[in-house]
């Protein structure tokens, strides 16, 4: 089995040992019914697999869910740190070469350490740690510029609370944009004009 295929086994729960799959399990039929339970079986699993994707990802929820917004980006930057780990990246997110990763479309590992860069920059926002959303999500679209995780979005979120709406003339605001994807999001996101699409041979 190729690592990418071992990662993403990982990501889903594979590869982790009986007692710590067994906590994760308990931790989560606990989270709602008794919090401080569901956090030792977490901190159980966390003990047996540190740094199991799957671990990370409960945590997070587990956070996340229970409006304990610090914490859980704590757990995102674990999960950068673990994803840069599986593509052979830098440790910090910021000392990752602005270029595009290959398969932000299909590749688990690739995908994990997206999405956990979204997250990282979504938990920024909600924190008010303005400047640390802006850099990640710049960073999330060199690393994404086809917006594989629809980072896009979160950039829009970003800027439109920073312009506020815009209106016309008239006084009236601006219908929302057009739905668009990919490249183009970006560019829409942050204001920019779209990039041409290059005409059909």
């Amino acid at each position: 089995m190729d690592d990418a295929v071992a990662f993403d086994d990982a990501v889903l729960g594979a590869g982790l040992g009986a007692d710590a799959e067994a906590a994760l399990r308990a931790a989560g039929e606990q989270r709602s019914a008794d919090p401080p339970q569901a956090m030792a079986m977490l901190m159980r699993a966390q003990t047996l697999a540190p740094d199991h994707p799957a671990v990370l990802i409960a945590f997070y929820r587990h956070h996340f869910y229970g409006h304990r917004l610090g914490p859980a980006r704590d757990m995102a930057r674990r999960a950068l740190r673990v994803g840069a780990l599986a593509l052979g990246l830098p440790p910090v997110w910021r000392d990752v070469p602005p270029r595009p990763l290959p398969g932000a479309k299909v590749d688990a590992r690739t995908r994990f350490y997206l999405f956990a860069l979204k997250g990282y920059a979504y938990l920024s926002l909600r924190l008010d740690d303005g400047v640390e959303a802006r850099d990640a999500l710049a960073q999330l679209r060199r690393l994404d510029p086809d917006d594989c995780v629809g980072g896009a979005l979160l950039e829009a979120v970003r800027v439109r609370a920073l312009i506020g709406p815009l209106a016309d003339d008239d006084g009236r605001h601006d219908e929302a944009p057009a739905a668009v994807f990919g490249a183009a999001a970006w560019a829409q996101a942050s204001g920019l004009p779209a990039p041409a699409v290059p005409a059909r041979p």
